[in-house]
């Protein structure tokens, strides 16, 4: 805990590269590509409190938290890698809010964070479609239920 003594007096922003958890730039990459972002990786670092919430990030995959909803999805979508990464930065979000405000952690569960995600989803399909002149509707399934009831 020592090592997150400093991140109480920063910003939320600020918060997220004190953690090198976030990803560099392209020009921090220092390589000729032409513009192309050639292998945006997290800043290497030898700080403890990082690897501890990379840890935590690659622990929380197999959980059934909402935490681990988030995990599985990022990895299904970015990869191994990157997911553990993305993990470990909404974990030092949530700890600098801990630490920072005294908000207690509150786990929802994978039902609820995946229902809310489903519900974003809708959400942003209605609009999509709403913008190309269509509308969503929604259609029981009764057919699928039913063969699935009779096998």
């Amino acid at each position: 805990m020592s090592n997150l003594d400093g991140i109480v007096g920063v910003s939320s922003d600020k918060s997220s590269s004190w953690f090198p958890l976030t990803q560099r730039s392209a020009t921090d990459e220092r390589k000729i590509t032409g513009g192309k972002r050639y292998r945006i990786r997290s800043k290497p670092s030898a700080n403890r409190a990082a690897t501890a919430l990379r840890l935590a990030a690659q622990g929380v995959a197999n959980s059934h938290s909402a935490l681990g909803a988030y995990e599985r999805r990022m990895r299904a979508r970015l990869g191994a890698p990157k997911a553990m990464t993305a993990t470990a930065h909404k974990l030092a979000r949530l700890v600098y809010s801990m630490l920072r405000y005294g908000t207690a952690y509150v786990d929802a569960g994978q039902q609820v964070y995946e229902q809310k995600y489903r519900d974003r989803v809708l959400t942003h399909l209605q609009r999509k479609a709403k913008a190309f002149g269509y509308q969503l509707v929604h259609v029981e399934d009764t057919g699928r239920a039913q063969a699935a009831a009779t096998l």
